[in-house]
């Protein structure tokens, strides 16, 4: 755990019934038996050993990345065994680049730097994979960015926003503890009050990291929710506030309305707030996460991704052309269900991994 904190510290630099109102908060302990909660679907609760370190990044990484790094590996080798880098090739590859969600901008890129100085020679299955590495790393270096706490903000405000599954709870309950790792106090906004499930699973998250939770009934007004929050959180000196939100489908006008009333109210008590949005998009969802990142910037104001479930899709390529398209930070990216499966950006790991490397 002191390397988790002294990793995470140089990342971000030098914190039961409820009732309609006031909004309880709720000071815990960590109880017996905790459940973990999984990132694959924010309402599923289960039974969990406590959290370990399972080998090292990197090595879960290309774990995680498996399936999105054999789909492309083993096309580059049908393509390019026992063959010259000609035309015919070379449009097989970013037609396979392409397939792969890398988007059409990369694929061409990839496929122009792959041509340069090799064309109509025989290229080997490795040197290919090195010049995908290398070019995927040039799209996803200038994005790869630390999520900056500023402490001179008290609280700092982390407004997470996000399609309907995509781990927004678990992500949110996996910051608190990272943050709390940090001797940093944190509180929680159960600011998704359509579902019971979403305010519970903070709650259990708030007692494993000793986070307190301002929560209210399922149905309560959720601006009004994150004010009150927001007001409690100033009034403790609290560090960081994390504040829940209802998953919405981008394509729905009234919901995003919803977002934007929660992001005004916010404002009333501090203009400056939220000083981070985060957007939670699932791997898994392929070109549809393009059209979130859209909606989601132009309502909310994103101002930086989590990307989550890179383990279980085989679509892993997308961050690459959302990083190409947007330019917005990314600043964690989860590949697993427990806490120490969601970690900080970097580009070359990624880049490397999804080569194949």
């Amino acid at each position: 755990m002191a390397e988790q904190k002294g990793f995470f510290r140089r990342v971000f630099g030098d914190k039961e019934q409820p009732r309609p109102a006031p909004p309880e908060t709720v000071a815990s302990s960590p109880p017996p038996v905790v459940p973990d909660i999984s990132s694959s679907h924010d309402s599923a609760l289960e039974l969990a050993e406590p959290p370990t370190r399972r080998g090292n990044w990197f090595q879960r990484l290309r774990s995680g990345l498996s399936r999105s790094s054999n789909a492309l590996t083993e096309s580059i080798t049908s393509i390019f065994t026992k063959r010259k880098l000609d035309a015919a090739a070379l449009e097989e590859f970013e037609d396979t680049l392409i397939r792969a969600d890398l988007g059409l901008e990369t694929a061409a890129a990839i496929t122009d730097a792959l041509r340069a100085g090799r064309y109509d020679k025989e290229i080997g299955e490795d040197e290919v994979k090195a010049v995908l590495a290398a070019e995927i790393e040039k799209v996803l270096a200038p994005v790869a960015l630390p999520l900056a706490v500023e402490p001179a903000r008290k609280p700092h405000v982390i407004l997470v926003v996000g399609v309907n599954g995509t781990g927004k709870t678990t992500t949110i309950g996996k910051l608190a503890q990272k943050f709390r790792d940090e001797g940093r106090s944190v509180m929680l906004a159960a600011g998704d009050t359509f579902r019971a499930a979403a305010i519970e699973q903070l709650k259990i998250w708030g007692g494993r990291t000793g986070a307190r939770v301002v929560a209210r009934e399922t149905g309560a007004d959720a601006a009004g929710l994150a004010f009150d929050a927001l007001k409690e959180a100033q009034g403790e000196g609290a560090d960081i506030l994390l504040v829940d939100t209802a998953g919405r489908l981008q394509n729905k006008a009234e919901l995003m309305a919803e977002l934007e009333k929660v992001i005004r109210v916010i404002r009333k008590l501090d203009p400056s707030a939220p000083h981070t949005v985060l957007l939670t998009l699932d791997a898994t969802t392929g070109q549809n996460a393009l059209q979130q990142v859209e909606v989601f910037g132009k309502r909310a104001g994103v101002s930086g991704l989590v990307m989550t479930k890179l383990d279980g899709t085989a679509r892993g390529g997308i961050l690459v052309a959302i990083a190409a398209k947007y330019r917005l930070p990314v600043h964690f990216i989860g590949v697993g269900e427990q806490v120490d499966d969601l970690e900080p950006f970097r580009a070359e790991d990624f880049a490397k991994a999804l080569a194949g490397l």
